[in-house]
């Protein structure tokens, strides 16, 4: 059995979308795979797959906004399969609508699971890899790391918080010359359970802001920052290499942009189903399995040219000149001056 293959990898909101189809990824190569979430019925789920794969799971219940369970979690996971070599933050909540609309205790809530979940989990990991010097955090991102857009203020602003998190670490690690490595994958929209069962304030169904991918080519994304983490961070699919270029070169005409177009993008035409708190205070798969897809699978996307011409490292120089200027004409066509 190859290195590789006999990896422990702890995924954290691993019950569902990204972490769901990342938890299987590894599981497929003989990772020995620790299943970090909150609800049991969705891990119950993840850990099944896993070992029909053919690999070894760990399903732990736990709450990436309390130290002390994600210690607990760490100190299993070292107990049962070793110190983690990787370990990929993936959870998060959040709750949809304007910034006056999200009481103050939902928003404490999502910055608590969503930002300090990245921070715990990070330090256990941290904690079990640098006395060994070696081991990988993936921070698994988002566009909106960079580039903040309506509806969303609570998980865009604990994105943002993660990135600087990250890049600080990193400095660190450097600066001790340190063979433990932290690397950031930014992503697209992603077609998962999040739309259906987050916390919402929005007249209407909330959707990804199209083009939207399926949860696997993120996974993909993950496991080739896990295997190649010397590499800052990642960018998943030309949406997301147009966002962060446009917001980099015109972000005054992109808050114009999105301030015209943001709403309705992030909406679809059904109204909303009354949902209480979706998954913000209590998880929603405790007693329902979701999987890792959402209700987009007919518009979702598995591949982008993107993501294989970064893969490749073709053009780079090239490339991001004609993303650059292909987003500027974007904007300005549909954005006006």
């Amino acid at each position: 059995m190859s290195g590789t293959a006999r990896q422990t990898v702890v995924v954290t909101g691993a019950s569902a979308g990204i972490g769901r189809a990342t938890a299987r990824m590894f599981a497929a190569r003989g990772a020995r795979v620790a299943l970090l979430a909150r609800g049991r019925a969705g891990l119950d789920a993840v850990a099944a797959d896993v070992r029909a794969a053919g690999a070894q799971a760990l399903p732990l219940v736990t709450d990436m906004a309390e130290w002390d369970q994600v210690e607990n979690a760490a100190r299993r996971v070292e107990e049962e399969f070793g110190p983690p070599d990787v370990w990929v933050n993936n959870a998060f909540t959040a709750a949809f609508g304007k910034f006056t609309d999200i009481s103050p205790e939902e928003f404490l809530q999502a910055t608590r699971s969503t930002y300090l979940g990245y921070v715990h989990g990070t330090r256990a990991a941290l904690e079990r890899m640098v006395p060994q010097d070696h081991g990988t955090v993936v921070q698994v991102g988002s566009a909106l790391a960079y580039r903040g857009i309506p509806l969303q203020s609570a998980y865009c602003g604990a994105k943002h918080a993660i990135q600087g998190f990250n890049e600080s670490l990193r400095c660190e690690l450097l600066h001790d010359r340190s063979r433990v490595h932290v690397t950031m994958v930014q992503m697209p929209a992603v077609n998962t359970p999040q739309f259906t069962w987050l916390r919402t304030h929005l007249p209407r169904h909330a959707q990804p802001v199209p083009p939207i991918y399926q949860p696997e080519m993120a996974a993909r994304a993950v496991l080739r920052a896990a295997d190649h983490p010397r590499r800052r961070e990642y960018w998943v699919g030309t949406s997301t290499a147009l966002t962060l270029l446009a917001n980099a070169v015109v972000p005054g005409l992109l808050d114009r942009y999105l301030a015209r177009t943001g709403f309705d993008s992030q909406q679809t035409d059904a109204h909303r189903q009354p949902e209480g708190d979706g998954n913000l205070f209590a998880p929603a798969d405790e007693r329902e399995d979701y999987g890792a897809h959402g209700v987009f699978d007919d518009r979702a996307h598995d591949a982008d040219p993107q993501v294989w011409a970064s893969r490749h490292h073709v053009g780079k120089a090239v490339a991001v000149a004609g993303l650059a200027g292909a987003g500027y004409a974007l904007l300005r066509r549909r954005g006006g001056r």
